[in-house]
């Protein structure tokens, strides 16, 4: 038996006495969630492609929602907002009510510490998006701010390394994901997801590449003692555009995240929450192999 195997073996114990009634009402935070994620990374992807193709450069999170701000624009940065903060929410309720059933083992604890960082970040992004709505305070990506002189010591370079690690192994874990193709667990099969398949894949595979540079940016600034870097989509697409080949590569992760918000938008629409969701519903994986 595979550690896989044993795994999703426990868990179905874990559900056994689970009424799905009992936690129908988490699903509709966590479609929001995933729609107000999938309206960023639609926003990021689109207006840099729209950049590029004037002869520009890709936009990052924040530069992106600035860009939207006005008529239509505003409406589509209030639902983006509305969406973050929900998916916020929806992190913190799926590890606080182990929504997922991973229940509290060492791999149990480390998925749901997960939720709870990813979380905050989407928090942050919320705050972001808002504050483009309000046009309060400085709307930017990430950067050392306040904490700039922190960095610059000792303590604050090794801490930098230490976040620039993990937010590799994040990236990592992504491609990992997609090249795995585990993410078929967590969605519906249905005519949709099984067409979608291949897109599905590239854009989870895209964002990981994305986060994955980001953290090589954060390490790179820990190990030159630079002080922290910008952070945050924009920064990844800058760092691209200036290798060879540069516009190239930055369009095509563009259109990478364009995946990815399919990808988000996939999950809003069909992903199973196991504690939420009937047993006998089946998965985009089982349908698959059974083809």
């Amino acid at each position: 038996m595979t550690t896989d195997s044993f795994f999703n073996d426990a868990r179905r114990k874990r559900l056994q006495d689970v009424d799905p009634a009992d936690f129908a009402w988490a699903v509709p935070i966590m479609r929001t969630g995933y729609a107000g994620r999938a309206l960023v990374y639609l926003a990021v992807a689109g207006v840099s492609l729209r950049s590029i193709w004037q002869g520009g450069e890709a936009k990052g999170t924040a530069a992106a929602l600035e860009w939207l701000q006005g008529g239509w624009g505003t409406a589509v940065i209030i639902l983006i907002t509305i969406g973050l903060f929900a998916y916020a929410v929806w992190r913190m309720v799926d590890s606080f009510w182990d929504l997922e059933a991973y229940g509290s083992g060492a791999k149990g604890l480390i998925a749901r510490a997960g939720m709870i960082v990813t979380g905050l970040i989407h928090l942050g992004l919320g705050i972001l998006a808002l504050s483009v709505l309000t046009g309060s305070g400085d709307a930017s990506e990430g950067g050392g701010g306040g904490l700039g002189g922190y960095f610059d010591s000792t303590a604050g370079q090794a801490a930098l390394a230490v976040a620039g690690i993990l937010t590799i192994g994040s990236g990592g874990y992504y491609i990992r994901k997609a090249w795995k193709e585990s993410y078929r667990n967590h969605l519906r099969a249905n005519p949709v997801t099984l067409h979608l398949n291949t897109a599905l894949k590239a854009g989870l595979a895209a964002h990981g590449v994305v986060i994955a540079i980001i953290g090589g940016l954060i390490l790179q600034a820990a190990l030159s003692a630079s002080g922290a870097p910008e952070g945050g989509i924009g920064t990844a697409f800058d760092w691209l555009h200036d290798k060879v080949y540069g516009r190239i590569l930055v369009t095509t992760l563009c259109v990478g995240l364009l995946g990815f918000a399919l990808f988000c938008l996939v999950n809003a629409l069909y992903r199973i929450v196991p504690k939420a969701s009937d047993s006998a519903t089946e998965t985009l994986r089982a349908a698959l192999d059974k083809s």
